[in-house]
């Protein structure tokens, strides 16, 4: 293994060289970089020029200038050493610093949206393989490849139109028709009807409870404006913990493990309580105090179901500890809401809190709450967009993959054996259906990195993308080998953990020297 490892790094090196030479060749071949200037009418014209060719060490043949790069780039492997040189951009500006601000502002738009991309994708691909034909599967299928074949510009235009502007319109006077309370609510119930599947008076029943539900809860926020003031409270955080609680266990154990329920149930009395008892600390809080109570939630969840114990001790920790992570997000949720009518009449913001550009409100001041509700506002409309354009792909990938692992003989015999459907897919499909999936997520990942070019023109947000383009359009090829590093780097480090996560998912696969 550790051999194995070590020759794969000693031949990303070596690829890593060469891709480097070419891209830096072609950038800095690519144009001229005092093109500008010499259109100029300025009257130091000529100053400026020669600071531009001392910056860029224009002088200096392409090939040398090279080989300068990669003296100051190599510092950075020297650890501590804070000698990591990339040399400047067009403006002076160090590439590192550019790099520290732009990788920021990409993880935080893309992040989040990857996550996400998977964990649904995976999800419906899984569903649509098991419904395979079904109106579900048709449907989930239609509208992936129709949001994957839109461009994703004219998607984020459509988000900003409906999703920003035209919210914001309804916020000002957050009252939703009744004959559109019910027209949602019986589109809602119709997809209910859809996913349920089984007999018709199944799918009446599910979809009769949907829309009256749906359309309840919406007159109740029309008649509360709970869209200005909103707010889950105990008692319906205690309504979705339990909920979560029977999902979790279903999908960790099954019903059957009486005691995985207890425990996750127990984890939910839990959570009710402790929501009064960190109140007051959640009026300070910062990111990592947010984060440390996740790891206490969760180690709460884990001692609880280690203590209720059962037939299989692991089932029940795993279904208290998540259902403890779910029901303390539920709890931080809460408090977001409560922060929203502070930051819906903030002087900044002006009622109109659904942000169409940029990475955050210029000049806001406000605590934890307000300046974290900021940055999820200007994030919701590129996440959606980049979940939207990235579903089909994750979908399509899962669900042939587990059509192509539910027909292999050792699922007809886990089957055989009198294994319950949920320990059939979860314990046998579900981890060998991963693999190819492994190798898409591994690919993502660099792009990732690389940031969303398109997305961040879109929305005005100066990451990685933006980096790579302004020194493109400069001919400057700084900016754009220090994206390129970034980029291939981790790109040949997911795929080196993608290779080894064969290993870990498919026993018959054995990673040799």
């Amino acid at each position: 293994m550790v051999t194995y490892i070590v020759r794969r790094l000693v031949t990303a090196a070596f690829i890593l060289l060469g891709a480097s030479f070419l891209v830096y060749l072609l950038t800095a071949l690519s144009g001229d970089p005092l093109e500008e200037l010499r259109t100029s009418s300025a009257p130091n014209r000529q100053a400026l020029m020669d600071a531009r060719i001392n910056l860029l060490d224009l002088d200096t043949p392409a090939p040398l200038r090279y080989f300068k790069w990669l003296g100051g780039a190599a510092q950075c492997l020297v650890p501590f050493g804070n000698a990591c040189n990339l040399g400047k951009n067009i403006a002076g500006q160090p590439i590192t610093e550019a790099l520290g601000f732009a990788l920021v502002q990409t993880l935080t738009l893309v992040t989040g949206a990857t996550i996400l991309a998977i964990l649904i994708g995976i999800s419906l691909g899984i569903v649509t393989a098991l419904r395979q034909y079904s109106a579900l599967d048709y449907g989930v299928t239609f509208m992936a490849f129709l949001f994957f074949s839109l461009p994703i510009f004219w998607v984020a235009v459509l988000l900003k139109e409906f999703g920003a502007i035209g919210f914001n319109d309804f916020l000002r006077n957050p009252e939703i028709p009744p004959v559109v309370a019910l027209g949602i609510g019986a589109v809602l119930g119709i997809i209910g009807a859809v996913v349920v599947g089984g007999a018709v008076k199944r799918r009446l029943i599910v979809g009769g409870s949907v829309f009256a539900a749906v359309s309840l809860v919406l007159f109740y926020f029309s008649l509360t404006q709970w869209f200005r003031n909103p707010g889950l409270g105990p008692v319906i955080i205690a309504i979705m913990g339990v909920g979560i609680a029977f999902g979790i266990t279903i999908l960790v154990s099954g019903l059957k493990n009486r005691k995985a329920l207890q425990s996750s149930l127990i984890v939910v009395g839990i959570g009710v309580i402790a929501y009064f008892a960190v109140q007051p600390l959640l009026n300070d809080a910062t990111g990592l105090m947010i984060f440390l109570l996740a790891i206490a939630a969760i180690l709460v969840g884990v001692a609880v179901g280690y203590f209720m114990g059962g037939y299989d001790r692991g089932q029940s920790m795993r279904a208290a500890g998540l259902t403890a992570f779910l029901v303390g997000f539920l709890v931080v949720v809460d408090k977001f809401m409560q922060a929203w009518p502070s930051y819906f009449n903030n002087s900044r913001v002006r009622g109109r809190p659904i942000a169409t550009i940029g990475a955050g409100t210029p000049n806001i001041q406000g605590d934890f709450w307000i300046m974290s509700t900021d940055t999820l506002t200007h994030l919701i409309l590129p996440t959606i967009a980049l979940i939207l354009v990235s579903l089909a792909s994750y979908t399509r990938f899962t669900r042939s993959s587990m059509l192509e692992i539910m027909n292999m003989d050792y699922i007809r015999t886990a089957r055989a054996k009198g294994l319950s459907e949920r320990s059939v897919i979860m314990g046998h499909a579900f981890r060998n259906a991963l693999i190819p999936i492994a190798t898409i997520v591994a690919f993502d990942i660099g792009a990732l990195i690389g940031g969303a070019v398109i997305t961040e023109t879109v929305f005005s947000v100066r990451g990685m993308g933006f980096l790579f383009i302004d020194g493109l359009l400069h001919t400057d090829p700084n900016p754009v080998m220090g994206v390129f590093l970034c980029v291939a780097i981790t790109a040949m480090v997911f795929n080196l953990i993608a290779d080894l996560a064969y290993s870990a998912l498919d026993p018959r696969v054995r990673i040799k020297a």
